[in-house]
């Protein structure tokens, strides 16, 4: 406020507007936003991701990472500045050196690309604190889900406080992820606990199986929520979106795939099976068409990573198709390769085509609350 004043003091007094005008405009400027300290207002997840207006033509679908290659070289700076503290302290010296940086670096300066990595260190180092906590503790009877439960109850309190502090999407989506596998954690120990058993995935693997999918759909929905929030994505929620599918795209998929295979096996005691190979056509077909309708999601939503995330599948389920018509087994892997490469290509060079043909099949309703068609 005391900025906008000065600013129209200033007009004033270079006879631009009036000393009435002046302090008229006070207020209304003021009831906007506008000529207010950006800093506060930007630290709202519904404020732009940057000052700078958007290209029209540019993919809106990942965060802006690099507004140039000073990014680059301060990013390539942390990461050998990190690695040295580790090798010399420990994990003691990094998490000084990572809250020093962001303060400097992302509550400061507001760099997008050092955001990332230092909060990707932060969670890296957390996760081996814990693991050096728990190897100096007696856990000799410690079930597997507690074990679970220890290692995920350190990520949700600090990545709040980090989120608070630097308001970093990767951070928030981090967070949820946390609270998601402590959630998954406490529903395995708690039927544990009821059936007596000390390791329920190895012991319900389809039930199991289920309640992972859930959580996968579950993360799936919250994902979805910041993603219609912002359909034209300019804003951090976007961020949030983008990295949540990142990770969820993957769960989803790979759960899916062996829920499907488990219930084809049966409740038994084998969470994995032997391998696709040995399950010929239906299995190959099966990871074809759960692909295919991971794809079709992706499509929707306009997110690649729903596209991405299946390829490896994709790849050895053609690789066992091909192998079940006896095809040489020199050839096989170049043929898969050319195959996947081709497919990626195709929807990375027609996705804004594709996408347009798959949406247009959709309700009205549902077409207006997606991301624009381009």
């Amino acid at each position: 406020m005391s900025d906008l004043k000065t600013v129209l003091e200033g007009a004033a007094g270079e006879g631009i507007i009036s000393s009435d005008q002046a302090i008229r405009l006070l207020p209304y400027l003021a009831e906007r936003n506008i000529g207010i300290n950006a800093r506060a207002v930007r630290n709202d997840l519904s404020q732009p991701r940057e000052d700078d207006p958007a290209n029209p033509l540019e993919d809106s679908e990942a965060p802006r990472f690099i507004r140039g290659f000073h990014d680059v070289l301060i990013t390539i700076g942390i990461v050998v500045l990190l690695v040295g503290l580790w090798g010399l302290t420990g994990y003691y010296g990094p998490l000084p050196a990572i809250i020093v940086l962001a303060e400097i670096l992302v509550r400061r300066q507001r760099l997008a690309l050092p955001a990332v990595v230092l909060t990707i260190s932060l969670v890296y180092w957390i996760f081996w604190a814990t693991m050096m906590h728990l190897g100096t503790e007696d856990t000799a009877g410690t079930s597997l889900t507690t074990h679970w439960i220890i290692t995920a109850l350190p990520f949700p309190p600090l990545l709040a406080l980090y989120y608070w502090r630097y308001r970093v999407p990767l951070s928030l989506a981090m967070l949820l992820f946390s609270l998601f596998t402590l959630l998954l954690a406490g529903v395995f120990y708690l039927i544990g606990v009821a059936t007596g058993v000390s390791n329920v995935v190895l012991d319900y693997p389809l039930l199991s199986l289920g309640i992972m999918c859930a959580g996968a759909l579950g993360a799936f929905a919250v994902a979805m929520r910041f993603d219609l929030s912002d359909p034209n994505r300019r804003t951090r929620r976007s961020d949030v979106a983008f990295w949540l599918h990142l990770a969820t795209a993957p769960a989803l998929l790979y759960t899916a795939i062996l829920l499907v295979f488990q219930l084809e096996a049966g409740n038994s005691d084998t969470f994995f099976l032997t391998g696709i190979e040995h399950g010929g056509y239906t299995q190959a077909l099966t990871i074809v068409a759960v692909v295919v309708v991971m794809m079709l999601i992706g499509l929707i939503i306009d997110r690649r990573a729903f596209v991405t995330a299946g390829l490896v599948s994709l790849g050895v389920a053609i690789g066992a198709i091909l192998r079940q018509n006896n095809a040489g087994l020199d050839k096989v892997s170049f043929i898969v390769l050319m195959i996947v490469g081709l497919i990626v290509l195709v929807i990375g060079i027609g996705w804004p085509h594709l996408r347009r043909t798959v949406v247009r099949l959709l309700p009205a309703s549902v077409q207006g609350r997606l991301p624009a068609l381009r």
